[in-house]
């Protein structure tokens, strides 16, 4: 594996989306509309990136996640006042939608045999009811922007595009910066264009490293803005140190530091003169109560404080 390339490199070599004018606009139109109306706007990012390894592409390298926490936390977030631009792998969980079993999904409703009419059965009304409702609240205030994207380069070109269209926001917008982002990469320059053939024998990758975004982010795109990224361990002795240490080398506000093996009961959260630990216990999982509902309370209080500085 070769050293990294600076990030400005990294976009001079990389293609724009096609969808990129219009996501900007899209997303700029947002912006102006919630601060029209003095709505904080958060910035989400979720799900994994994935990395091609042909033009054509055939096969590519995953990160792999569910999107459970980005697309649990903006509907915290929605809850909390905040409109949302979600930044999500396509195909990974979304909001409100996630709260649906899909393999049961149709088991839900029965259909007339004479008639086009469709019921919901007994026992799926109540939760299909809470679900829609919340998401027809959402979609009547135009609270929710949904970005999808499948490749890295694409994901780090919204990621710098949404940061831009935020900015005039200052310290009104929230970037929640929970994608699984690849760490390598394959330059476009470096990958064959068609597929590669298994009867070449053993393949041999060089992936390069990814320029980290997040200096660039937090000193240049969107420099006022209150900023929380995650950090994922597997050794606990490492958690806090490591998040540490992120914050004082990108100068940004939050870290959520979860381990691996406990992700969804337990995380720490760390700013400069604060670290606390947010836990979620049995009971309340019993409940259906959320960590993700804990740690979006904690980052609300967080970024108004912040606002009101």
């Amino acid at each position: 594996m070769t050293g990294s390339t600076d990030w400005e490199d990294f976009f001079s070599a990389t293609p724009v989306p096609t969808e990129l004018e219009r996501v900007e606009k899209e997303a700029s139109d947002f912006v102006r509309y919630h601060l029209s109306r003095g709505k904080p706007v958060a910035l989400v990012s979720s799900g994994g990136t994935a990395i091609p390894i042909e033009l054509n592409t055939v096969r590519f390298i995953d990160n792999f996640s569910s999107g459970q926490r980005g697309s649990a936390s903006t509907e915290y977030l929605l809850q909390e006042g905040y409109a949302v631009i979600f930044l999500h792998r396509k195909q990974s969980k979304y909001p409100f939608t996630r709260r649906v079993d899909q393999e049961t999904f149709l088991q839900a409703f029965l259909a007339d045999a004479n008639s086009s009419r469709v019921t919901v059965r007994e026992g799926f009304a109540s939760q299909l009811h809470t679900v829609l409702q919340e998401y027809q609240n959402c979609n009547a205030s135009c609270s929710l922007l949904s970005v999808p994207f499948l490749y890295l380069s694409d994901y780090l070109w919204y990621l710098r595009t949404l940061a831009h269209v935020l900015s005039p926001l200052k310290k009104q917008a929230l970037l929640y910066l929970a994608a699984a982002v690849s760490d390598f990469y394959i330059p476009k320059d470096k990958m064959p264009e068609h597929k590669v053939q298994s009867d070449g024998g053993p393949l041999k990758l060089e992936l390069q490293l990814v320029p980290k975004m997040l200096k660039p982010l937090v000193c240049l795109w969107c420099p006022e803005a209150y900023i929380v990224s995650f950090k994922l361990e597997t050794d606990i002795s490492l958690l806090s140190k490591k998040a540490k240490e992120a914050l004082l080398k990108y100068k940004h506000n939050v870290v959520i530091g979860n381990l691996l093996q406990t992700r969804k009961e337990s995380v720490i959260m760390v700013k400069q003169d604060e670290e606390i630990n947010i836990q979620i216990s049995h009971e309340e999982q019993s409940k259906g109560i959320e960590i993700e509902q804990k740690i979006i309370a904690v980052v609300k209080s967080w970024h108004s404080e912040y606002m009101n500085l």
